[in-house]
């Protein structure tokens, strides 16, 4: 409560002096009540000039006009109880959208804060070198460093321990364990597995993974345009009307009780407080649908959302490729050749390493250990497997062994790892990362909301790429991105845009995108705390559900403001020809607030119906043939 008050203050002098107020009033002392209510008003309408004046010499114009005006009036006529009525309305309706909004900056500074800050370097490489605190800013590249388990990793380094395990979800989306052997690099970021490691730093902290994208975040964040609240647009038409309305009465009765008869019944309280109640209505409705919107703004944008973007891995796919099939060559049989490509793929870092050794397991063959694996980066590995020589991946890189490897034809979402023994080719190694169940039906149901345009963003191979993208009814695929080329991609579609994804690696372009969709149901990741909204269900038909939620509650808020509209400038009319007097007016008036506020409320239905389970805590917790495949390296 001391944190609301401290937070929100005029709100509870609002109420405070609201609640004196009324108590006066009712126990006959109207005259103090009257004092009391006007010199506050009078306050708050000085503090609110003071904003507005402000905001005007910025070129923006919003409802503190309407509502000095509203005050204004309401005192002059002496209603100082519905001025303090509009005040409250002021103020309470923008506390409730900050209150929304304040998830969004708390989220990005969890990310922030998990970087991390201290290193432990050692003086030598001996076994019994005691470690050094030192700030992770002062690490140097050459630096000998001990990662402690459970530790994350402050900056990039080669492994120097022989083996060692380490979370990379948050970076990559994997959501197994990688191991890597001496001399592996690793990412900042990382989180280490049970045992303490030491690394040699080949980077500072800030040119680090980690480090590197997180500026980016913080990048996008500040390049995001300031979003107006849908209200302020209708504060200067609906200004101007009421004050001719008002102005034509007293002209044409020759009486100002007219004029502010028309006043009390233009104050804003169904614009100030109706979209705000609305917009917290589909929040609501979208954590009980499983998605956690981070403000109204959020909503609005999913409303208006002409295009989007969706990552590959983790986000379309399951991300966790399966062995489909092995193909033998020069006479090795299929057993021989998987036990082979697993063991070498031991020593791999690459995410179809996974499912190879996985495929082996599960057929029984043991695996066999190297002791001159290396990894050659984004091509394969070379390895000497029980005195055998083993090339395994690329096609191209197993070439270099064996010019006669050939290609094999490729069905839609497979991979293809090809393997050489002693010099010869002996095979290839199918695997598929599965396309989503629901994937090609949330593009669909996403076309028929109106996004237009809809394209795949990913760092995954063309080919791959394109045949996945074709399963789901993709149209363009934008493959071998980095981080930074899809926030490139994103910033040059037409908006407003919505980017799916899931990772530290998808962080800036989702911080980027007017709306930023995390896949979070694999924990707080980076790119849940850069999001503008994050799915805590794997499940990737909920970016419909979002949109659908987000033009619902855009079309209700609307609805609402419009109900006021129409029923003040109707009532103000009326009031113009002398039919209301001031008391009555501003008594008529609440029920105008009431109706538009009642209204606003249809929002936490979220539109339609959600046919997919419910979560019980939401809060612990989205076809065409032709493809225009670009990349950007």
């Amino acid at each position: 409560m001391s944190g609301f008050i401290k937070r929100y203050p005029l709100v509870v002098a609002t109420l405070t002096a609201l609640a004196v107020v009324l108590a006066l009033y009712f126990t006959g002392q109207t005259t103090l009540a009257q004092w009391i209510g006007t010199a506050y008003v009078i306050f708050i309408i000085g503090l609110t000039a003071i904003d507005m004046a402000k905001d005007i010499l910025r070129g923006h114009y919003g409802l503190d006009i309407l509502a000095v005006v509203a005050m204004g009036a309401a005192i002059a006529v002496g209603e100082y109880i519905a001025a303090m009525i509009v005040v409250l309305m002021l103020t309470g309706g923008e506390a409730l959208e900050d209150f929304a909004e304040a998830r969004a900056a708390r989220d990005l500074d969890a990310l922030l804060k998990r970087a991390p800050v201290t290193a432990h370097r050692l003086d030598s490489d001996a076994p019994d070198a005691v470690p050094t605190d030192l700030p992770v800013d002062d690490v140097q590249p050459g630096d000998l460093l001990l990662v402690k388990p459970a530790e994350v990793v402050p900056v990039d380094g080669e492994l120097l321990t022989d083996e060692a395990t380490f979370d990379e979800s948050s970076l990559t989306g994997e959501s197994l364990p990688v191991t890597r052997q001496a001399g592996s690099t690793v990412m900042s970021g990382a989180l280490n597995g049970e045992r303490a490691v030491r690394l040699r730093a080949t980077a500072t902290a800030a040119n680090s993974q980690y480090q590197q994208i997180i500026a980016l975040v913080q990048q996008a964040e500040e390049a995001k345009a300031p979003t107006v609240r849908l209200a302020d647009r209708y504060a200067i038409p609906f200004t101007i009307v009421s004050l001719l309305i008002a102005g034509l009465a007293w002209y044409l009765s020759d009486d100002p009780v007219r004029f502010a008869a028309v006043l009390v019944l233009a104050t804003p309280c169904p614009l100030l407080i109706a979209a705000p109640v609305a917009f917290m209505g589909g929040m609501s409705a979208s954590a009980r649908s499983g998605i956690i919107v981070k403000g109204g703004a959020t909503l609005e944008a999913l409303a208006n959302a002409k295009a989007v973007a969706f990552d590959k891995t983790g986000t379309l796919s399951h991300g966790e490729p399966e062995l489909v099939r092995v193909i033998t060559a020069n006479g090795t049989s299929e057993d021989e050749l998987l036990r082979l490509a697993a063991s070498a793929e031991q020593y791999s870092s690459h995410v179809l390493a996974r499912g190879i050794i996985d495929a082996a397991e599960e057929r029984g063959l043991e695996l066999s250990a190297s002791h001159d694996a290396e990894e050659i980066a984004t091509n394969g590995v070379r390895a000497t497997i029980d005195g055998k020589r083993i090339v395994i991946g690329k096609l191209g890189f197993v070439r270099g062994e064996d010019p006669t490897a050939d290609s094999v034809p490729l069905s839609a979402g497979e991979t293809s790892v090809a393997i050489a023994i002693d010099g010869r080719f002996a095979g290839t190694l199918l695997l598929a990362d599965r396309l989503r169940d629901n994937a090609a039906h949330t593009v669909e149901a996403l076309r028929s909301h109106g996004l237009s345009e809809i394209v795949m963003l990913t760092g995954d191979n063309h080919e791959t790429a394109r045949t996945l993208a074709a399963q789901a009814g993709i149209d363009h695929v934008h493959a071998e991105l980095l981080p930074a080329d899809k926030v490139e991609r994103v910033s040059s579609m037409q908006g407003p845009v919505i980017m799916v994804g899931d990772g530290v690696n998808d962080a800036p372009v989702l911080a980027a995108a007017d709306v930023g969709i995390a896949m979070g149901a694999r924990g707080a990741t980076a790119a849940s705390e850069s999001a503008d909204a994050v799915i805590v269900r794997d499940d990737v038909q909920r970016v419909v559900r979002a949109v659908q939620i987000g033009k619902h509650t855009y079309k209700v808020a609307l609805t609402a403001i419009w109900i006021g509209i129409v029923l003040s400038v109707s009532l103000m009319l009326v009031a113009a020809f002398g039919h209301i007097p001031p008391v009555i007016g501003a008594l008529t008036q609440e029920f105008v607030d009431l109706a538009a506020i009642l209204y606003a409320l249809r929002a936490l239905t979220g539109g339609g119906r959600d046919t997919q389970p419910q979560l019980t805590n939401p809060t612990a917790a989205l076809s065409r043939k032709t493809l225009v495949a670009e990349s950007t390296t």
